[in-house]
Formats: C-alpha cells, structure tokens, sequence
C-alpha cells in the first residue's frame, strides 16, 4: 500500500516542463555566488553548527571580550574544549585574540559576525511567533 504513495509522491516532486521560467532561472544563474564563496560560507556555517562553538561566538558578541578560562565558565565545557574551538574559530576568521602579558583575549572577528547572529536568531524567533 505503501507503494503508491511513493509513486505519486515522486511524480508530484517530477516538473512537467524542465523550465518554467527561463528568465528568473537565467538572472538566478548569473546572480549565483562562485563555487569559492560557497565552499567558503559552507566552513562558516558547518564551524557555527557546533554547539560549544555557537555558544561561544554568542558569549563573545554579548560580553565583547574574554579570556579561555571565562569563555569555558560561560558555555559549561572544559577549556581544552574551547581553547580547540577558539582556534577553529581564529582560524576561518570569526574570531580575533589579543595578547595581555600571559593572558590571551577572544573577541569577535568584526560587526558582521553579531549581525549574523543577530539575523539567526531574529529569523529563528519569527518562525516561532507564526
């Protein structure tokens, strides 16, 4: 019984026609981002999809600048932990480190990091209010 659902489930998922319009398929084209900015953009969100790593962007766009130690107090996981995620972060540009002596400094990389958040989270709380 089964069967016949996944049959016209497939062919309701089938177009008809291969382009129903050929102008907004050609302006999508030519409006694509290059494959190097898509590989790019892909790291950024697959280092973000860690939870410890999310929580620790959120913390340093909240609290501005932290050291290892009270980033690892913040998220509740060991500072070899986020020291690891830190350097994962550093490393594709998210976040910078500032040296005080002995001490290190996270901060976020620039502006555009909080509004990534900031528009994450704004979509993700407009999803619920529907």
């Amino acid at each position: 019984m089964a069967e016949p659902a996944r049959m016209l489930e497939a062919e309701a998922d089938d177009c008809a026609v291969r382009l129903v319009h050929p102008d907004r398929v050609g302006a999508a084209r030519a409006r694509a981002l290059p494959d190097h900015e898509v590989d790019h953009l892909t790291e950024l969100f697959r280092l973000l999809s860690d939870r410890t790593r999310l929580r620790i962007v959120a913390a340093l766009v909240e609290a501005g600048e932290l050291c290892v130690c009270d980033l690892a107090a913040v998220v509740g996981a060991p500072e070899t932990s986020v020291s690891h995620a830190l350097r994962l972060l550093r490393m594709a540009g998210i976040v910078r480190n500032r040296r005080e002596g002995r001490m290190v400094f996270y901060a976020v990389d620039d502006h555009h990091v909080r509004l990534v958040l900031d528009l994450a989270v704004e979509h993700l709380r407009h999803g619920a209010e529907a």
